[in-house]
């Protein structure tokens, strides 16, 4: 492992931890060189993921985009971001665990919808909106009503 500091090679392990989710190890390095210590995290490789776009387009999945859409979507509300970061780990995991290698908007939408659901009403309508994209106040207000018989 390069280190950060000094930038040479050789480095030892001095503490390796799992993460809370299981899905990493941390480990502590100290460089030979310098002497100066830094952390790594190991991750299992997945496969990619290739998102399909309503305009047919393709690109990488980016599990950031996810994050920021769902703190777009709880934007002045009260949130544990912790929430969040596990419902994006959530979808990742279901997708990676599927035997498809791309999904499209429209799936991950709905992934993303089911499980805000449970957490709060207006990030869930807030999403929806911009996922959705109503085409007046009507399907909107449908959406709502919709919600609400649920």
């Amino acid at each position: 492992m390069k280190c950060p500091f000094c930038g040479d090679q050789e480095s030892k392990v001095v503490d390796s931890r799992h993460s809370e989710d299981g899905l990493s190890i941390r480990r502590r390095r100290e460089c030979i060189a310098c002497q100066r210590r830094f952390t790594t995290y190991e991750i299992v490789e997945s496969l990619p993921i290739i998102v399909v776009k309503r305009n047919g387009s393709r690109q990488n999945f980016d599990r950031n985009k996810i994050l920021n859409s769902m703190i777009r979507a709880f934007d002045k509300r009260k949130v544990n971001v912790e929430d969040l970061d596990r419902i994006t780990t959530e979808i990742e995991q279901t997708i990676q665990n599927s035997l498809e290698r791309e999904i499209t908007t429209d799936k991950l939408g709905e992934m993303i919808l089911e499980r805000l659901k449970p957490i709060d009403e207006v990030a869930y309508i807030r999403f929806a909106s911009v996922y959705r994209r109503f085409p007046d106040a009507n399907s909107f207000i449908r959406e709502i009503n919709k919600f609400l018989e649920e």
